[in-house]
């Protein structure tokens, strides 16, 4: 068990599902890439529950209907850059950030903390997107999904942005929504604490490995102290 507040050098925040509800615009994509197809529609919870592993897994999911569905290669081959196109065509048009997020950037940046953006998504996604929602300029490090060889769950990108930082992971605490922010900020060795509203797969977070569940960004304040 943790002891709070935790010393921290750095904070380290998910993209989606944590700072934006990015599921409307993706699933929109994701059904107009299923159209060109002729395959059956698939409904915004359903594309919501796949989402959190890169756009790669996502498509795959739609395709096949299952989370570790493998559909045909030539299909997914035809599929991915569809959704990628119809993805740049909506990305930010229903996308908002949830209740609270501006005032927890602005807040944890008052307060002196270096923020680090780590998320799945592809570089060319998310770099627009942050700059449309008007957070870009509150991060000091953006890590996207195709920014390094691995991407979460794997600790490449939090070590990384240890290094970045000339600090120990164990100085960084990861605020995500998901199994995937959990087990990366475990095999690096930082805390962690999860929101409950975003994508999890239809899966309870507190059911996870974490330190702490939040209601919204700014509780990550009664969290932590810098070190």
């Amino acid at each position: 068990m943790k002891n709070f507040p935790l010393p921290v050098k750095a904070v380290v925040i998910d993209l989606d599902g944590t700072l934006l509800d990015t599921a409307p615009d993706i699933a929109e994509a994701a059904q107009r890439m299923l159209r060109d197809l002729e395959l059956p529609p698939a409904s915004l919870e359903k594309i919501r529950s796949y989402i959190g592993n890169g756009i790669g897994n996502l498509v795959k999911r739609a395709l096949t209907g299952e989370m570790s569905g493998k559909p045909d290669e030539a299909l997914f081959a035809k599929a991915l850059p569809l959704f990628e196109k119809h993805y740049e065509e909506v990305l930010h048009r229903e996308t908002r950030p949830y209740p609270g997020v501006m005032d927890g950037l602005k807040a944890l940046r008052d307060a002196g903390f270096p923020l680090i953006c780590i998320t799945n998504k592809a570089q060319r996604f998310t770099l627009p997107l942050l700059a449309a929602m008007g957070m870009k300029d509150y991060f000091d490090l953006i890590l996207s999904g195709d920014s390094l060889p691995r991407k979460k769950p794997d600790p490449l990108p939090l070590r990384y942005a240890a290094i970045y930082y000339e600090v120990e992971p164990k100085d960084l605490l990861l605020v995500g929504d998901s199994l995937n922010d959990s087990q990366a900020a475990r095999a690096a060795g930082c805390a962690v604490a999860l929101l409950p509203y975003g994508y999890n797969g239809g899966k309870d977070v507190r059911e996870q490995d974490c330190d702490a569940v939040i209601e919204s960004l700014p509780d990550v304040l009664k969290l932590i102290r810098k070190a």
